[in-house]
């Protein structure tokens, strides 16, 4: 079952840790609440960005230099 998940939609269930983060920032004086949900959003774009698919490029020219 968890094999068929796509790697980007696994990424995105860590947007779950935001709900603590959003509770703790609500019942917490000062910004550390609102830091902490900061970083689970910068922490989750990494790993969305991480996990994106590499797009091929067509003209790298290494086919060129080779012969």
């Amino acid at each position: 079952m968890l094999e068929d998940l796509a790697p980007r939609h696994a990424a995105a269930v860590g947007l779950l840790a935001i709900v603590p983060t959003i509770i703790y920032g609500l019942g917490a004086p000062g910004l550390a609440g609102y830091v902490s949900t900061l970083n689970v959003v910068i922490i989750f774009a990494a790993i969305y960005i991480a996990m994106s698919p590499l797009e091929e490029s067509g003209g790298s020219g290494d086919e060129s230099a080779a012969s």
